[in-house]
């Protein structure tokens, strides 16, 4: 109320604001997953391409899944090859004496989908999902054993669109694409370093990355994929990017979601050689697939349940299958871990020593000589976290660097994210002070504001200190941090100086003997 609206006599009041405006801390653990779904639509209306809310996988199977609630939302096709010796890369599985190789069409593996289903499973509570359209077309045939996936249907183009439509959501804090690593090894470096140039220019999220070739890790040559990796990422904005190795083998997916569909590309009569065999015959299995081939009237679920009584053969085929579908990069429950450890202690804390939900075993297994290469590498300086098994503890992340992992100030993975939570806390409060007027009213308003937060934020346990002037400095004025040619541009500038708490990543116990003095 000003003064000079008063034309009436009486008595007026003037309410006064105390106290400075507030800031709100912004949430930390909002992931995008990128990548293909089921479908996508609503209620009539397209959601390819556009970044969609969701709290729970029923949000996402509303949007992302087959209304048809019996169909199966992800259905990958293995193909058994009869061989006449062991391949000499990947594996082989040995049946009535004969070894057989089990490999994916390519065209149909596809991560998103349980992806998200994981990092509900190990504490995510809320997240994006981009879809990048459906699945596309089999090509009915399996790739060689010991190649890496490449998913033809899987493009750099629908990735780039992605990452152009999540400009315009700046609560993301996490990118989480899987199925990037379906990509060409020349396009996957080039979205990599895509994705950490956005995470630089928005300064808004970390991209969380995983190391293509930890499906089935070769044991003497798995370094390769470490090294070929590190050189996909190029050198810019590595404190923006976190990776992951190996692949986790989960329960995401149980034996009921497996059936003789999922083999050879449905065509039941070929399994006939390998659950009748000649030199000891199974009729019963015989007779059932015989009846399928006739199209009996029973439905695949229950013709699926009679082949698993017939022939214990067929029940090992299948869990063979399941466990390689079960198989998963790591970032999606990178992402559901992050978000607990934020929920639970905080952002400030590392994202690591914490055992995922649902993980069963590793692809690899990797000892301290082994990780000691990915934590700390001298050449490139480039830092891939490791999950590994501990005998009585069963799976463990094992690792909480950035990409930059030479770096003294951006070399962990906690420091890197608690700064953006405090940048973008303050950045969105100062918008109540664009346009004020710049003078010490404001200045001071400013700091007392910025201070409130920050001593909140220390007494958390995010920042260094015995007190909070040790922990923290919010610096603003003319003079200070501003000249007056400043003031005449427009500019107001603070400046926030933070000890931010780095973790114990290497404990040293020193044991000493002493005499005995009595």
């Amino acid at each position: 109320m000003t003064t000079t609206a008063l034309v009436t006599p009486g008595v007026y009041i003037n309410e006064v604001n105390a106290f400075p405006n507030s800031v709100v801390q912004v949430a930390t653990a909002i992931p995008a997953f990128i990548g293909y779904t089921p479908q996508a639509a609503y209620e009539g209306k397209s959601y390819v391409m556009k970044p969609t809310r969701i709290t729970s996988m029923k949000d996402f199977n509303a949007f992302f899944s087959y209304p048809d609630a019996q169909a199966k939302q992800y259905s990958p096709s293995y193909y058994l090859t009869k061989q006449k010796k062991a391949p000499a890369a990947g594996k082989s599985y040995s049946f009535n004496g004969d070894i057989y190789t089990i490999e994916p069409d390519p065209g149909t593996i596809y991560y998103l989908y349980n992806s998200v289903q994981m990092f509900f499973e190990n504490g995510g509570s809320v997240a994006y999902v981009v879809s990048l359209g459906p699945y596309g077309s089999a090509t009915n045939s399996a790739i060689n054993p010991g190649d890496e996936i490449t998913n033809m249907n899987v493009k750099l183009a629908d990735f780039q669109s992605a990452l152009l439509a999540l400009k315009k959501f700046e609560d993301v804090t996490m990118y989480v694409a899987p199925e990037s690593t379906l990509l060409s090894d020349g396009e996957y470096s080039t979205l990599l370093e895509e994705m950490l140039l956005q995470a630089n220019n928005m300064q808004t999220f970390m991209s969380i990355m995983d190391v293509k070739g930890g499906r089935e890790p070769d044991p003497q040559l798995w370094l390769d994929d470490i090294t070929n990796f590190r050189n996909a990422t190029g050198n810019n904005y590595l404190k923006y990017g976190a990776a992951y190795y190996p692949y986790l083998k989960t329960t995401v997916m149980s034996i009921d979601d497996v059936d003789y569909t999922n083999i050879n590309g449905g065509d039941v009569s070929t399994l006939m050689d390998l659950l009748n065999p000649a030199a000891n015959p199974n009729p019963v299995a015989a007779k059932i697939i015989n009846s399928i081939k006739a199209g009996n009237t029973l439905s695949v679920s229950q013709n699926n349940q009679a082949l698993l009584m017939a022939s214990k053969t067929y029940a090992h085929l299948l869990a063979i299958v399941l466990e390689q579908i079960n198989t998963l990069p790591p970032s999606g429950i990178v992402a559901g871990i992050i978000s607990q450890v934020d929920g639970d202690k905080g952002v400030w804390n590392a994202p690591a020593n914490v055992s995922p939900v649902g993980v069963t075993d590793l692809t690899i297994q990797l000892d301290e000589d082994d990780q000691g290469g990915l934590n700390v590498d001298a050449v490139s300086g480039k830092s891939i976290n490791a999950f590994r098994f501990f005998n009585g503890q069963g799976v463990l992340l094992w690792g909480a660097r950035t990409l930059d992992g030479n770096s003294q100030d951006w070399r962990y993975i906690n420091v890197r994210r608690t700064v953006t939570m405090i940048e973008q806390s303050a950045k969105l409060a100062l918008r109540n002070y664009v346009f004020a007027p710049n003078v010490s009213i404001t200045w001071s308003t400013v700091k007392s504001m910025l201070t409130n937060f920050l001593t909140n934020v220390w007494k958390e346990g995010a920042l260094q200190g015995s007190s909070p002037t040790d922990a923290f400095q919010v610096q603003i004025g003319l003079g200070v941090t501003m000249d007056p040619q400043d003031i005449l541009d427009g500019y107001m500038r603070a400046t926030i100086l933070i000890a931010v708490t780095h973790p114990a990543e290497f404990i040293v116990l020193s044991v000493e003997q002493q005499l005995a003095k009595s």
